[in-house]
């Protein structure tokens, strides 16, 4: 075997046996899970149209299948919507460059709907008391 970066890697017969190998050159396809989150002031018709918007983009990035896109959970700092699909073909290149020509579709669509990013935020809330002046 050889690594990434060329090196020959030998590896014993007990070794072998004992591990499990994955080769993805025999993949059919590549499974494809990733997570965004968006703001708290995220209205719920967004919310509701952000999974729309996702199949769209996906479906529209070609040699994908979509599988699901879905509001999954309430983060500290965002609201998560989990995602799914399929690149068709192993090569891991490919899915890299339809990797990045989804996530750019969807900066240029959130963008376009109002859809903002989450990032980690905190609120301060400062109580200011009366004070008597003393004198």
């Amino acid at each position: 075997m050889r690594s990434l970066g060329g090196e020959q890697i030998v590896v014993s017969n007990s070794d072998l046996t004992g591990s499990r190998i994955r080769n993805y050159k025999r993949m059919a396809e590549r499974r494809v899970l990733f997570t965004l989150g968006v703001v708290y002031q995220t209205s719920v018709d967004q919310l509701k149209k952000i999974p729309t918007l996702l199949r769209q983009i996906i479906e529209g990035a070609g040699k994908t299948r979509f599988d699901r896109a879905h509001f999954k959970s309430f983060r500290d700092f965002a609201l998560e919507i989990e995602v799914v699909y399929y690149v068709l073909g192993p090569d891991y290149n490919q899915y890299m460059d339809i990797q990045q020509k989804i996530n750019l579709a969807i900066k240029e669509v959130f963008g376009k709907e109002g859809i903002e990013f989450a990032y980690p935020t905190q609120v301060l809330y400062v109580n200011r008391m009366n004070t008597l002046e003393q004198g």
